[in-house]
């Protein structure tokens, strides 16, 4: 038996016990906890596949089909092009018939008044496990299928990973999308028009240049260059701290560090909460200024300005994860060649260094200019009247507008320009080489920083850090006041009623944040892994990989990074409430949000690290008989860690301080810790709200330390050996 058929086997056999043995259609009681076993006989919704299709499902007849036309195909063809061709037209069949009738019959049957000449049929609920699992097979007799065609060099892993990518993009990514932008063509009544997407994408409110004449832009041209700003400074902030950290002689590298990831993890509105104590009209420094000059600041911080220092507060740090891996794999061979050649330190970093790093800053300034165009917390925090398009949606989904068609305008718009960076990088980047780690050793240490650049960014990271503790010292000590800014009396009132525990008749959780708390955990700890794999190896796939229609599923990649979360949340909502695939109120939606919401991060921090990484490794890892996928193990993936410790530790915190999607997807089941503190704040809980962040805060540096130590250091440099005296016998 040849491994064309054994992986075919597996599937059909997987596919087999889906539709004998696994219900057809959604549990509600949730299908992990297995309660569902001891109903499946009793309740006709629990039945697994046969049985629905033996009791009156017409609807998955044609699956049996399509499953009997591959078992046909295994045993009665041999494995070639033409039955290579077969599998491929057997699942794509399955696909489209499971996507049509999943989307045309609906719980009280037909979803179109026009499919009722048909006749009657029967409702039904979402897709369960059973089906999803058809699904996944019919995904894989595509791959499978092409193959045995020979498409790709006929390597089933590649084309595996290829075809399921697909599958998922599409389904958590584009359907949304349509979904939402669907209703935006339609009445109230259900109807379809267009005027009000005409309306409002003429809107000067849109698309007004007033501020080059003294008035004020419109809010697609306010955002942008906020946008531009907030990417310049992150990529500038994130290439000193990256820079300080790997090639000075600074002494407090690991509090650096450390102190890089703080703003990261901490939930937005609170640093704006902070910067308004402190900088505010009534904030504590602007009283010792105005006490100092005697004159009055007013109400500066309540704008762009105030938008712009809290998103480079909030996003150098992702500019340093992706930069700092980027930094220590320039080659020191190859400043130590140009200083070989009489050039200066400063010529090296100029000529040699920094156009090495020119991947991960293009990467850096695309993700900071995204963060910046689809950030919610901090405009609304401090955006006073001058709000963004991430605010403007919000609000004109939600607000009294009521507007879906402004809305859907308004994210194109976010789209067009997040769209026009990434092809204003890859144009940037295209036929440029900068690979600097090969299969040889390098023994080499990294050149020092010259001093007309030391002492810059030296003094730029120490005063940009004192800032920072400064912030976080004001949050910290809110947590233990009675009334931040009126009452500062020290208290442990707010962290004992958060996170209290009682042992009167045993162990109780008597804390009111308790629950979030748990659940946080728990849907940040699954979603962390699956976010830095599914990045990772769309990453590979990119780089390494050649296929049709590679760039438009980059694209599509970073169409989830680049819509706010608010559009994110409600296209969720839109998409997933009904069936075919019903999951509100379920930790798999928070899960999926969180994964494809931030998979862009991994995906641009592996693209960035790869570059540096020579062909040639993959090369002679096959040459020498590996696979692809275990040359993806054992070859490629450790010298990726420094972009798997980013994309777990970015996923890991997105999770836990995401505010604007998770805060139309929680449940009262599965209540996440944002959406909880936020709130707090509606109640005027202050004080609690505070002493939650702070206890996650600790939570998030415990557990990023823990992923430092599980993923380990990137070894790129031979050890350099102990030289033991020789023992000099006569």
């Amino acid at each position: 038996m040849n491994r064309d058929n054994r992986r075919l086997d597996l599937v059909i056999l997987m596919a087999l016990v889906a539709l004998a043995l696994l219900p057809w259609y959604r549990v509600r009681g949730g299908f992990f906890g297995f309660g569902w076993i001891g109903d499946m006989m009793s309740k006709s919704d629990l039945w697994p596949g046969l049985v629905q299709a033996a009791t009156g499902r017409w609807q998955i007849w044609p699956v049996l089909v399509l499953l009997a036309l591959a078992i046909w195909l295994r045993l009665g063809r041999a494995p070639g092009e033409q039955r290579g061709r077969a599998l491929v037209w057997t699942g794509a069949s399955g696909l489209l018939w499971m996507l049509v009738e999943g989307l045309s019959i609906g719980l009280r049957g037909w979803n179109w008044g026009r499919l009722e000449a048909l006749g009657d049929v029967a409702g039904q609920p979402a897709f369960g496990a059973g089906a999803m699992i058809l699904v996944l097979a019919f995904t894989a007799f595509i791959a499978f299928g092409q193959a045995e065609r020979g498409a790709l060099k006929g390597d089933a892993f590649v084309l595996g990973a290829i075809s399921l990518l697909i599958l998922l993009v599409v389904t958590f990514v584009f359907y949304p999308l349509i979904s939402m932008f669907t209703g935006a063509f339609q009445d109230f009544d259900g109807s379809f028009t267009a005027d009000g997407v005409l309306h409002n994408i003429v809107d000067p409110k849109i698309w007004s240049l007033g501020c080059l004449s003294g008035g004020s832009c419109g809010v697609a041209w306010r955002t942008f260059f906020l946008a531009c700003c907030t990417a310049t400074g992150t990529t500038l902030l994130g290439l000193a701290f990256a820079l300080v950290a790997t090639r000075t002689a600074f002494p407090f590298k690991k509090s650096l560090r450390l102190l890089t990831v703080l703003p990261i993890i901490t939930p937005p509105f609170v640093v704006g909460l902070a910067l308004t104590m402190m900088l505010g009209r009534n904030g504590t420094v602007t009283h010792w200024i105005e006490a100092v000059t005697g004159g009055e600041l007013g109400r500066w911080l309540y704008g762009l300005t105030g938008i712009w220092i809290a998103q480079v507060l909030s996003f150098t740090p992702i500019s340093f994860l992706v930069l700092i891996g980027v930094v220590e794999g320039v080659s020191p061979s190859m400043e130590e060649a140009s200083q070989t050649m009489r050039a200066g330190r400063w010529r090296t970093f100029r000529k040699v260094s920094l156009p090495l790093m020119a991947p991960g800053l293009a990467n850096a300034f695309l993700i900071g200019f995204i963060e910046s165009m689809a950030d919610f917390g901090n405009p609304l925090v401090l955006g006073g009247s001058g709000g963004v398009l991430s605010t403007e949606i919000f609000f004109a989904v939600v607000g009294a507008q009521n507007d879906p068609a402004r809305a859907a305008v308004l994210a194109t718009v976010l789209l067009m320009f997040t769209l026009s960076a990434f092809l204003a990088q890859r144009f940037w980047l295209a036929g440029r080489n900068f690979a600097t780690v090969g299969g040889k050793g390098d023994g080499g240490r990294p050149a020092q920083l010259p001093a007309r650049v030391a002492w810059p960014v030296t003094i730029v990271v120490i005063g940009w850090s004192v800032f920072t503790i400064s912030v976080y010292a004001m949050i910290l000590f809110g947590g233990f006041v009675k009334v931040w800014g009126l009452d500062h009396s020290l208290t442990f009132d707010h962290y004992i009623r958060a996170f209290g525990v009682s042992f009167v008749d045993g162990w109780h959780w008597t804390g009111v944040a308790w629950n979030s708390f748990w659940t946080t955990m728990k849907i940040a700890l699954i979603s962390a892994p699956l976010t830095a794999a599914v990045g990772l190896l769309t990453a590979w796939l990119i780089v390494r990989q050649n296929f049709p229609g590679k760039t438009v599923f980059e694209f599509a990649l970073m169409m989830s990074f680049a819509i706010p979360g608010t559009v994110i949340g409600i296209s969720y909502i839109m998409a997933f409430n009904l069936p075919p695939l019903q999951m509100t109120g379920t930790a798999l939606i928070l899960i999926a949000c969180f994964v494809f919401r931030n998979m862009p991060v991994g995906v641009r921090g592996g693209v960035a690290a790869m570059a540096q990484l020579d062909g040639s490794l993959d090369e002679a890892s096959l040459t020498l008989g590996a696979t692809s996928g275990r040359t993806l193990r054992r070859v490629i993936l450790p010298l990726l860690r420094p972009a798997i410790l980013a994309a777990l530790v970015y996923s890991f915190v997105r999770a836990i301080t995401s505010i604007s999607a998770v805060i139309f997807l929680v449940s009262a089941k599965y209540n996440m810790a944002t959406a909880y503190i936020v709130g707090l704040v509606e109640n005027g809980e202050y004080g609690i709200a505070i002493a939650y962040s702070s206890v996650l805060i600790l939570v998030m540096i415990t557990v990023i330390g823990g992923f430092q130590l599980l993923v380990g250091d990137r070894r790129l440099r031979r050890p350099e050996a102990r030289r033991e005296p020789k023992e000099v016998t006569a």
